[in-house]
């Protein structure tokens, strides 16, 4: 089999496949896989309100996920990855994780394997090497991260990565820098993926990742081809304006000390502060999770109707990540009807404080960028292996 699922033969039925879902946040994985015929198995997030959330929007879907031993432990949503006990994690297909990017991020310490949570990724290596102890490896690891790990420690940490995917681990392995701008949501979000597979269960001599979407939801595999991209804006996710609270439109302090703060920025050479868009702006920052502290990274222009600019609601960041939330509807009628609102999409439940709400979206990947990539990986990868 080669890129883009290329084979010969009678066409298989599709069945379901495993997944675990590791460094699990609020499910972004869970979303995606879930939708191209994925099974989770077992997951593991130690954040408590993450834990929260992902039980809430996920235990219709997978209520073996969450089932308890005769003391009231769960058996398959574990807490702390160090603790996991790797026999009791079921056989699985394919392994994801947006393992944590502290240790690599530009505005983290940078420490890279010197800070411990940088080396959660062997946490990752230790549990597919069980499996392949027990002659049950994974055919495919999916992995996400920072943009800047590519070049971290002067490229050293994504080298010894790689080293430990591919000569320790023995998988194929191909990397690309997606941005969720080309795949429907109105955000410049870039980030690293990992796709790595088994040769001898995946018989692919290569990987193609889709850099975007059209606007018939078709992946695009050429840069060229990225003007056609499906369009989006701002206002794609907003709720109707009535229905804002006045708490998100930010004090006259607040946009005193944005202002101030950006022109020092600037004087300085720094170059950092707010930045404003409107519901017409093509897309927006990348949203973090400190945006809860003051909104600074996207704030909505509200000039024309002589207010402060506003921070986004919870369910418009929800929004901006893909996932399919309801909330109080949609300014844009035309807006309910985008690619992450389909029917057969599961709603996703905000059930966590508006700090915490920010916070885990913050932290979560772009649905669409994983659900696309999902996609592929079944075509590709996984298709005539069943």
């Amino acid at each position: 089999m080669a890129g883009r699922g290329t084979k010969s033969g009678k066409k298989k039925e599709k069945s379901s496949f495993r997944f675990i879902d590791l460094f699990a946040g609020i499910g972004g994985f869970h979303t995606a896989m879930h939708s191209v015929g994925g099974k989770c198995v077992f997951a593991s997030e130690w954040d408590k309100n993450a834990r929260i959330t992902y039980e809430e929007n996920y235990k219709k879907i997978e209520p073996k996920l969450f089932q308890k031993d005769k003391e009231g432990n769960y058996k398959f949503f574990n807490a702390d990855i160090n603790d996991v006990e790797m026999n009791n994690i079921p056989d699985f297909d394919v392994l994801c994780g947006g393992f944590p990017c502290q240790a690599f991020s530009i505005a983290g310490k940078r420490k890279g394997f010197e800070d411990t949570r940088g080396t959660l990724f062997f946490n990752i290596a230790a549990i597919v090497n069980h499996k392949i102890q027990i002659g049950k490896k994974p055919k495919i690891l999916f992995l996400e991260n920072v943009k800047g790990l590519k070049n971290h420690n002067h490229g050293k940490t994504l080298e010894t990565l790689l080293r430990v995917l591919k000569k320790d681990l023995k998988y194929e392995v191909r990397t690309a820098v997606l941005n969720a701008k080309y795949f429907g949501v109105p955000q410049n979000r870039e980030r690293l993926f990992f796709v790595c597979w088994d040769k001898k269960q995946c018989c692919a001599e290569d990987f193609s990742f889709p850099l975007g979407l059209d606007a018939k939801l078709k992946p695009l595999f050429e840069k060229e081809k990225l003007n056609k991209c499906i369009a989006t804006k701002v206002s794609d996710i907003f709720e109707p304006a009535s229905k804002i609270p006045e708490k998100n439109t930010i004090s006259d302090k607040m946009w005193i000390g944005h202002q101030l703060r950006k022109k020092r920025n600037q004087e300085n050479g720094k170059g950092f502060g707010y930045s404003l868009f409107s519901g017409d702006s093509v897309y927006c920052s990348t949203i973090s999770a400190r945006y809860w502290k003051d909104g600074s990274e996207i704030l909505i222009d509200q000039s024309a109707l002589g207010k402060n600019p506003r921070k986004l609601t919870p369910v418009e960041a929800g929004r901006l990540q893909g996932y399919k939330i309801i909330g109080n509807g949609w300014e844009n009628p035309e807006s309910k009807h985008n690619q992450n609102n389909q029917k057969n999409f599961p709603e996703m439940k905000i059930v966590v404080s508006d700090k915490e709400a920010f916070h885990q979206f913050g932290n979560s990947v772009a649905v669409p960028v994983i659900r696309t990539l999902a996609g592929e990986i079944r075509k590709q990868l996984l298709e005539g292996q069943e």
